[in-house]
């Protein structure tokens, strides 16, 4: 059964929605597949309880007005300086038809390479692409990483057994995690000192948007203490 949560029609939007945030329920917006776009308001405690338990690859049944829809929790805003959520997207989904979604790894037990061998464990890939119809999403796909018994032992794509219902959308040969040599200690030296390349971040409009308005949302509040 999906995680149900409540939610209601907003009439506030744009930069008032901070009034909505006060109150502790957090703006969104619903949209997608046989139904309107709608503004709406959840409660921020309930959501972030359903955030952690469906994260936004499994069915959410979205309740408005009486009216259920099943949705993905699509995208979620953070504020960056509180880390809570600031904005969240639902998408709703026919039953009937198969998405595409990006599914995490769930990392289970230890790799005997690293206990006995002092290998280093490398988790390649963090989440995969799956294809199925709503009600047959997982949560997560569990990796077992028992089966790296030795050095230079791998787990890739090919081993997985799918759940039922579930397409893996990725080649066959991609490492989703392997153990390493370990390290000798010229190569520990040789990497002292060097600091790794700063990722390249790239903000969209929309965010861009949101981090100002947590900004000034923040700079109001410390003038007001």
């Amino acid at each position: 059964m999906p995680i149900e949560l409540q939610a209601e029609k907003r009439e506030i939007l744009g930069k008032k929605s901070k009034a909505l945030r006060k109150k502790g329920l957090l703006p969104a917006v619903l949209y997608g597949a046989e139904t309107a776009s709608a503004a709406l308001a959840v409660p921020l405690k309930s959501f972030r309880k359903v955030l952690e338990a469906a994260g936004e690859s499994s069915l959410v049944s979205l309740l408005v007005g009486g009216k259920k829809h099943n949705v993905l929790i699509h995208d979620v805003a953070v504020d960056p300086l509180t880390g809570l959520p600031i904005h969240a997207d639902f998408l709703s989904v026919r039953m009937d038809k198969e998405i595409r979604a990006q599914v995490p790894f769930e990392f289970v037990g230890e790799a005997p390479a690293v206990k006995t061998e002092g290998g280093i464990l490398v988790r390649v890939m963090h989440e995969i692409e799956i294809s199925a119809l709503p009600k047959d999403l997982p949560h997560t796909i569990q990796i077992d990483l028992h089966k790296l018994e030795h050095v230079n032992d791998r787990i890739i794509v090919s081993y997985l057994k799918a759940p039922d219902g579930v397409k893996i959308i990725a080649e066959q040969d991609d490492v989703i995690a392997l153990v390493e040599a370990p390290r000798s200690e010229e190569e520990l030296k040789a990497l002292e000192g060097v600091e790794p390349a700063a990722p390249v971040e790239i903000e969209t409009e929309r965010e861009a948007d949101l981090k100002a308005e947590a900004e000034q949302e923040a700079a109001e509040k410390a003038a007001e203490e």
